[in-house]
């Protein structure tokens, strides 16, 4: 029997096999515990079957096509597999990570093909709508055909054989019975379509289209005051003396002329917006909202050991399962160890025997919309001085359980797929449309032997747009921005992408892009031109701009430079001298020790960008509130900690936004763009008393209502400290509404948006896994939960309360113990 309580040593008398008894015996009607009870209605009656769920567990042997394996499972239920041969490991994973997490493998999968209204019923429609429309299935189709001919290939299609021999030999998983239905077989390009779907997580947005509606609605030169395309400040990544990898792509530009090849940041583009509607609607399918993530690498000159130290942790969505699955593979060619996602084989983000590597989002623009000039009846559009057809123009049914289906037009450009809504359309080009050939790269990521080989592997790095951080047993670094950046061009001249393109007139095409098909990527920018350190001697990464001169444009969707703003101090008084938060330890070299507790600082960096001036607002009011006195005297007395048991953290969490709606919401409203429109913390503290958003309202007097407002809220909720209000209730299952015996227990938790140890419980989103990492030597890691998706398993979350206290536990090398499955060759694989 496990602790499931709040903190507290309880002992409950249920444990999760009688919960599910529980709701047996209630019904469905014991269940509807959600604002989307309504899709209960979807749900298959529970019934004996459902008993099955409880009992699986991996057999003693499985038959394997590709030959021998073993998998032993550490005390945390992370596979170790071992084969002689290649195919015959991935065979084993996709086994391994169907048992663990068939039900998010096949609800992703569905998602991205748009068919989860076939099993859901009319609420994810939309969802559907938008993805079907996207093509990204056919974008998966593409990629596989590149991914088949490479060393990949034969692996991707043994890790498929794995999943659906999974299927036929076990149980379903619990949901497969609550919602009353069977997974199709597991293919390929479902694999291909996990990385359609990690790409877009991190680069799908469509901020030109709000950009052009906030100007169209307030003015282009208030929206450029109010959405700055740089932020000012210096903490970029690179400070332009890194040493580079290849001189002759900087040497000809020099001898160019830098402003016919550089983009103009700061030119406004398109200010005639497509429509608040289908704005609105395709923003609801972006990222979700700060999703980010730090990495950083110290080499052997700053560690006790004298080998380079890599720490990560990215920060994505946080729901039950975890995202990130953690596997361990070892094969004459390969001893890789690390996270995927669930229907990837191959390690993502981890280390094998020789080197260690991550990945943070570079937040680059490789998303373009596009106008068109369309006929009357909607079958042709204007391109290149004529009419001609839609290169695809079809039409699709999406299923809906319990309803009628619903059928869409499918129409595509030259660029990319046609979006529609209410008879407003916007083109869209993706460079996740084309075939890219990432998963080939990630693959010989584990089995790469120094940076050499690490490098090499990178130019096949097509898609998502990451900032890479590596080091090697070698004593090497590197840093190297990772995927396709486009270069547009309008008469000729290079042009910023944050706006929208005349299509017809061929404005902003990327030279060598072919949607849904193979790509040269002739229009490009050049490998060895993309921001890059060669050995960097102390490098972090926190999403913020990767350099103040870039020779090519990469973006604008950078974020403030809270979080990296303090990993650099941190880093810098750790390596050079005295660390401010811990007197005494500035000895130039760190341990494993010192970056774990670097992943848990909870410092925000806009509190005393806020605070000070709301404590003198509240001291220089005429007749202050004594309760609204004892605040400022908390807030003053505060060290900026978004611990979960401070109460100045608590009243400062849920003071900004009140703040932040006080000072926008007037001038917000009256042009009718909600919250989401919003402009950045960095630029609300920034704002001089005379902005017109004050309109004469005095910027102190608005900071007191606000605190008064945060008083009310925490009042009302009976909140006391700061881990009252900020737990893991939103670390939720996507069936938790209907089956909230599903989700993970509610616990109080740090940090915030702008902290280090990042977590934001109003987004679900936060450190999704955490690493650090000797190259070559030892390494630690947690995951948010569990790494099983059973219910019934030990392991569904027997990570969580380590991860809130970033207690990680060993991420070794090599096979484990004792073998729990042996896969034995077939007559035919012999």
């Amino acid at each position: 029997m496990r602790d499931r309580g709040l903190g507290r040593e309880v002992t409950r008398d249920t444990t999760r096999r009688a919960v599910l008894a529980s709701a047996l015996a209630a019904g469905t009607a014991g269940l509807a515990a959600s604002d989307a009870a309504d899709l209960l209605d979807s749900f298959a009656p529970l019934s004996g079957e459902t008993w099955d769920a409880a009992d699986r567990s991996l057999p003693e042997t499985v038959e394997s096509p590709h030959g021998a394996a073993s998998v032993s499972r550490d005390e945390f239920g992370v596979p170790r597999i071992e084969a002689d041969e290649e195919p015959a490991a991935y065979f084993a994973v996709g086994y391994c990570q169907a048992f663990d997490r068939l039900f998010a493998m096949d609800l992703q999968r569905r998602a991205m093909r748009g068919r989860l209204s076939e099993v859901v019923g009319e609420a994810t429609l939309d969802s559907d709508e938008f993805n079907v429309a996207m093509g990204f299935a056919d974008a998966a189709e593409a990629t596989w055909g590149v991914v088949a001919e490479t060393r990949a290939g034969p692996l991707v299609e043994a890790f498929a054989d794995g999943v659906n021999a999974a299927m036929r030999d076990l149980p379903l998983p619990l949901e497969f019975e609550l919602i009353g239905y069977e997974p199709a077989p597991w293919t390929p390009v479902d694999s291909m379509l996990m990385e359609k779907q990690i790409s877009w997580t991190l680069t799908g947005n469509f901020g030109e289209l709000r950009r052009a509606l906030v100007a169209d609605r307030l003015g282009a030169e208030r929206a450029a005051t109010l959405f700055p395309r740089r932020y000012d400040h210096d903490e970029t990544i690179l400070d332009g003396t890194e040493t580079r990898l290849s001189e002759a792509g900087a040497s000809a530009l020099r001898g160019a002329d830098r402003a016919s090849v550089r983009s103009p940041v700061d030119s406004l583009g398109s200010t005639d917006p497509v429509g608040p509607v289908l704005t609105d609607w395709l923003s609801g399918f972006e990222s979700p909202t700060g999703v980010g993530s730090n990495s950083w690498v110290v080499s052997g000159e700053h560690t006790k050991s004298g080998t380079p130290i890599v720490a990560y942790d990215p920060h994505l969505s946080l729901q039950a399962p975890p995202l990130w699955y953690e596997q361990s593979v070892d094969t004459p060619e390969r001893s890789v160890r690390g996270a995927t996602f669930s229907g990837v084989p191959f390690v993502i983000a981890g280390a094998n025997d020789r080197g260690a590597w991550s990945f943070t989002n570079l937040g680059a623009d490789v998303l373009d919309c596009y106008r068109y000039e369309i006929d009357d009846a909607g079958d042709r559009y204007r391109y290149d001085g004529e009419w001609r057809p839609f290169e695809t123009d079809e039409r699709e049914a999406i299923p809906v359980a319990g309803g009628e289906d619903r059928e869409l037009r499918v129409r595509r450009t030259v660029h990319g797929p046609l979006i529609e809504r209410e008879g407003r359309t916007v083109g869209v080009a993706w460079t996740g449309h084309t075939a890219t050939r990432t998963t080939a790269a990630i693959e010989a990521y584990g089995r790469s032997e120094g940076i050499d080989d690490l490098l090499e592997a990178t130019r096949d790095f097509d898609l998502p747009t990451q900032n890479l951080v590596y080091a090697d047993a070698d004593g090497r670094t590197l840093y190297f921005a990772t995927g396709r950046l486009p270069i547009r061009r309008i008469d000729g001249e290079v042009v910023a992408g944050d706006r929208i393109f005349d299509g017809s007139a061929g404005e902003g095409e990327w030279e060598g892009f072919e949607p849904f098909g193979e790509s040269s990527w002739d229009g490009f920018v050049p490998f060895a031109e993309k921001p890059h350190a060669i050995d960097p001697d102390t490098l972090s990464t926190a999403n913020q701009r990767p350099i103040d001169d870039p020779v090519h444009y990469v973006g604008v969707h950078y974020a403030a430079p809270y979080r990296g703003a303090r990993i650099a101090d941190r880093l810098d008084d750790a390596v050079g001298g005295d660390d401010a938060d811990d007197p005494g330890s500035g000895t130039g070299a760190t341990d494993p020790d010192f970056h774990r507790a670097l992943q848990s600082d909870v410092r925000d960096g806009r509190a005393p960008e806020f605070v000070p001036e709301l404590v003198a607002a509240v001291r220089a009011g005429a007749d202050p509130d004594p309760a609204l006195v004892d605040a400022a005297n908390a807030l003053d007395e505060w060290e900026y900690r978004m611990r979960r048991d401070s109460r100045a953290a608590l009243l400062f969490a849920r003071y900004l936004p009140k703040f932040r709606e006080r000072v926008f919401d007037p001038a917000f409203s009256d042009a009718d763009l909600g919250e989401a429109y919003y402009p950045s913390d960095w630029t609300l503290a920034r704002l001089p008393d005379d902005d017109p958003l004050f309109d004469g309202r005095s910027r102190a007097d608005l900071a007191v209502e606000a605190l008064r407002d945060a008083l009310d809220e925490t009042d009302e909720a009976g909140w006391e400290a700061y881990g009252d209000y900020n737990t893991t209730r939103a670390m939720d299952h996507p069936l938790g509404g209907e089956a909230p015996f599903l989700n993970y227990e509610e616990l109080p938790a740090d940090g915030s948006s702008a902290t280090v140890k990042n977590y934001r419980v109003e987004s679900a989103v936060g450190s999704s896994w955490r690493m650090v990492v000797r190259p070559g030597t030892d390494a630690t890691a947690v995951l948010p939960g569990g790494n099983s998706g059973d219910y019934f398993s030990e392991h569904y979350d027997d990570q969580l309360r380590r991860w809130l206290d970033n207690d990680q536990r060993p991420m070794p090398l090599g096979a484990g113990g004792g073998p729990t499955v042996r896969f034995e060759p077939t007559e035919e694989s012999r």
